[in-house]
């Protein structure tokens, strides 16, 4: 059976039809039909318009699904680990809560731009794009600002915000005390983006890293590469404090 004709395919239809019988109409009316016409191609304009935001709704509702059955599968584990408390069950509904608000609140914020949403085919701005897993970064949702930072790292490698995205991937893991993780992401920094100003910052947090894993060694020498190499950085004084090394004059 066929399916029921979209919105963007009937106001296609319409302007196709108008334009085949313009010919057989007085010559008297063609301004009237261009005018029309014109009128048509702004209504296709606000049709691909909801069209995008419709889109843009379905994929946050299925980001809300995903998060939720993420979020069930950790409560059931923690559930059935053996000595779990019940104030271990109630901050895991802490989090469930806090996710769920922020995606709540994320939905209606596409809810609000309605017509504002880019047409279709335009690329966002990498600056919002950035602004936004930072702010998730920092306000705690680590798990969300690592898929944001990671997706702008693959999409947009050549910004000048490529080396703090990936840095605020390091982040996201030195966060939760994945050490081995974030050691990976922050040697990435200097590796892909060797003039990039965050290289510093990341050696820095680079032998904090391999401190928390217990490699001492490792961690003494990344701290006396980043004092060699970065003299004068602020991280290079952290640097000596932890080496217990003298500021140069």
């Amino acid at each position: 059976m066929p399916g029921r004709p979209t919105p963007r395919a009937w106001g296609s239809g319409v302007v196709l039809a108008l334009l085949a019988l313009a010919p057989l109409l007085p010559g008297c009316m063609a301004p009237q039909i261009a005018t029309l016409r014109s009128g048509l191609d702004s209504l296709r304009v606000v049709v691909d318009t909801l069209v995008v935001r419709d889109s843009i709704a379905y994929l946050v509702l299925l980001d809300t699904r995903r998060q939720i059955a993420e979020q069930r599968d950790v409560l059931l584990s923690t559930r059935a680990t053996t000595g779990t408390t019940t104030q271990q069950v109630y901050e895991q509904m802490e989090r469930l809560d806090t996710r769920l608000d922020e995606t709540l609140r994320r939905f209606n914020e596409v809810a609000r731009r309605g017509g504002a949403a880019p047409p279709s085919g335009s690329a966002p701005d990498p600056q919002q794009v950035y602004d936004q897993a930072t702010a998730d970064l920092t306000q705690g949702r680590y798990g969300l600002a690592l898929q944001e930072l990671r997706d702008f790292v693959r999409r947009y490698p050549s910004s000048d915000l490529a080396d703090d995205a990936q840095y605020g991937v390091g982040e996201c893991f030195f966060a939760r005390s994945s050490f081995d993780s974030a050691a990976v992401e922050y040697a990435r920094v200097g590796a892909d983006w060797p003039q990039g100003d965050r290289v510093p910052a990341s050696l820095y947090k680079l032998a904090l890293s391999q401190e928390g894993m217990g490699q001492t060694g490792e961690s003494k020498k990344t701290l006396q590469d980043l004092v060699k190499r970065f003299p004068q950085s602020g991280e290079a004084q952290l640097a000596r404090a932890k080496l217990g090394a003298p500021r140069p004059r």
